[in-house]
C-alpha cells in the first residue's frame, strides 16, 4: 500500500508545488493554487490493461426511471431518476432544498433502502422536520456524518437505491489537509461519491451551496462531474419556488418544476401559468402576455413595461427577468423601423412572478408592452404574443409554436399575435391567430385592437 500524496496545482498554468503559496511560483497569478491528490494508496502496477469495446458491439438498455413521488421534481429530472445518476441541487439558504429532498425520499415506494446523510443538522433535527411535515419516514435511514470515508462505508453497507448528501460542502476527506468546503475537498469528495454511485447503481442527490451571484459554490468541475444540475430558485419571501434543470444527461435541459411552499412542505403547482399572470380588474397599459417555453413546457407569462420621461440626462434601461442588452436593441429597432423614439424616456421591463426568460421569442411581447406603455393604450387582456424581432425589423418564428398556441387556448385566450411562419395549419378552437411579418405591422395591428 502506498501513502496518499498531495500537491498544490495552479488552475491557470497547471504548474504544481509541494506547499501552498499565495501566488503561483510559475505564472505569478494570485490565489490559484489548490490542493490535489497526486498519488493514492493503492497501485495499479502489475494489473491487466483494460480493453476497449467497439461501439457497434454495445447493446444499450432502456433507462428504467425511478419516480420520486413528486411530479414537478420528476419533470425537472426528465421523468424521474436513473440508477447511478448523480444530481446536484443548488439554491439559496432556506429556500427549501432539504425539505424537498426529504419529501422526495419519503414519497418513494419500496423496494430498496433510502439513505439521508446530513452534515449540517443532527438526526434529531431531520426527524423533527419530518414530523412537522407529517411525512411517513419509516423507510428512510439517517446518518449525521461529514467524513467522506465513513460516508462511503455507510453507503457500501446499506447499498441504498437512492441517497441524499446534504451538503457536499460539509464533507472532508482524510487524504487532504485543506478545510471542508475548499476547492480541493469539494472536488475530491464529489469525484469519489460519483464513482461509488456509478459502481453501485445508487441514484445520488448532492446538495450544493450557492454564491452571492447565484452559481454553485466550489470548483466549476463539480457541475461537469455530475449527471444533472438543478437550481432551486425563488424569492424566500414568496410562497413559490422554481426548480430548473441547467444540465441533464438523461433528459432535456431548462425543464422547469414549479412548487408552492405550504405549512406541510412543498407542493407541486399543476397550472404554473396562473402564477405568472397578473389579475387586473381592467385592461392596463404596458402589459402583454407572452407564450414562452421552459424546457418542454409552454408557459404564459405577463410582461410589464413602464415608459416614463427621463429626469436625468441619460435615460435608464432596466430589465428584470429579461436580458437588458436585448431591451436596448428592441428600442433601437422600434425607433428605426416603427418610428417610435424613446431616447428621452426611462424604460423599465419586468417578467411577472420572478421567472427568468432567456429565449428571443419574447421580443415581440416586450416590444408591444413597451409601445402600449409609451402610447398609454392598453392591450386587451385575452391577447398574447410571441416571436423574435430581428435588427432589420422582421418578426421571425419561434420554435414549437403550436404548443404555445394550444396552451393559450386552454387558458381561455381569444387572440394571438404570432409570426407568419407560426400560423397553425389547422384552426385551434377558440383562438384567433393574427400573423405579422414586421415590427411596424405589429405596432399598427396593436393600435387597431
Amino acid at each position: 500500500m502506498k501513502r496518499t500524496k498531495t500537491a498544490y496545482v495552479c488552475s491557470e498554468c497547471g504548474a504544481s508545488a509541494l506547499q501552498w503559496f499565495g501566488s503561483c511560483p510559475s505564472c505569478g497569478t494570485a490565489g490559484t493554487l489548490s490542493e490535489t491528490v497526486t498519488e493514492r494508496g493503492s497501485s495499479f502496477r502489475g494489473k491487466s490493461t483494460p480493453e476497449t469495446v467497439g461501439l457497434a458491439e454495445v447493446q444499450p438498455r432502456d433507462l428504467e426511471r425511478i419516480p420520486t413521488g413528486i411530479g414537478e421534481l420528476d419533470r425537472a429530472l426528465g421523468g424521474g431518476l436513473v440508477a447511478g445518476q448523480v444530481v446536484l441541487l443548488g439554491g439559496d439558504p432556506g429556500i427549501g432544498k432539504s425539505t424537498l429532498l426529504l419529501q422526495a425520499l419519503t414519497a418513494m415506494a419500496p423496494p430498496g433502502a433510502l439513505v439521508y446523510i446530513t452534515g449540517e443538522e443532527s438526526v434529531e433535527q431531520v426527524a423533527l422536520r419530518a414530523r412537522r411535515l407529517s411525512l411517513e419516514a419509516s423507510a428512510v435511514r439517517l446518518l449525521a456524518e461529514t467524513q467522506l470515508e465513513r460516508v462511503l462505508g455507510a453507503l457500501e453497507a446499506a447499498r441504498p437505491r437512492v441517497a441524499v448528501i446534504d451538503s457536499i460542502q460539509t464533507l472532508w476527506s482524510e487524504s487532504l489537509q485543506s478545510a471542508p468546503g475548499s476547492v480541493a475537498q469539494v472536488r475530491e469528495c464529489a469525484a469519489q461519491l460519483t464513482r461509488h454511485a456509478k459502481r453501485g447503481g445508487t441514484a445520488l442527490f448532492l446538495v450544493g451551496h450557492v454564491t452571492k451571484e447565484g452559481a454553485i459554490a466550489g470548483p466549476r468541475v463539480l457541475e461537469h462531474i455530475v449527471d444533472t444540475v438543478l437550481y432551486f430558485e425563488g424569492d424566500p419571501h414568496s410562497a413559490f419556488r422554481l426548480v430548473r434543470a441547467a444540465k441533464n444527461r438523461f433528459g432535456a435541459v431548462n425543464e422547469l418544476g414549479v412548487f408552492a411552499m405550504t405549512e406541510k412542505g412543498l407542493r407541486g403547482v399543476s397550472n404554473p401559468s396562473a402564477l405568472f399572470l397578473s389579475q387586473h380588474a381592467k385592461a392596463v397599459s404596458g402589459s402583454c402576455v407572452l407564450a414562452t417555453l421552459e424546457g418542454t413546457r409552454p408557459l404564459l407569462v405577463e410582461i410589464q413595461a413602464l415608459v416614463d420621461p427621463a429626469h436625468t440626462p441619460n435615460a435608464r434601461r432596466l430589465s428584470v427577468g429579461l436580458e437588458a442588452n436585448r431591451l436596448a436593441m428592441l428600442l433601437a429597432v422600434l425607433h428605426r423601423h416603427a418610428g417610435i423614439a424613446m431616447g428621452e424616456q426611462d424604460v423599465f421591463v419586468n417578467a411577472v412572478g420572478g421567472v427568468r426568460i432567456g429565449e428571443p421569442a419574447a421580443d415581440l411581447a416586450v416590444s408591444l408592452a413597451v409601445v402600449s406603455s409609451f402610447t398609454d393604450r392598453p392591450i386587451p387582456g385575452k391577447i398574447l404574443a410571441f416571436g423574435e424581432v430581428g435588427l432589420a425589423g422582421e418578426v421571425r418564428p419561434a420554435p414549437r409554436g403550436q404548443e404555445r398556441l394550444r396552451e393559450a387556448a386552454k387558458l381561455g385566450f381569444a387572440k394571438a399575435i404570432v409570426p407568419k411562419a407560426n400560423l397553425p395549419k389547422s384552426k385551434i378552437a377558440g383562438l384567433e391567430t393574427l400573423a405579422v411579418e414586421r415590427i411596424d405591422q405589429a405596432v399598427r395591428l396593436l393600435r387597431e385592437l
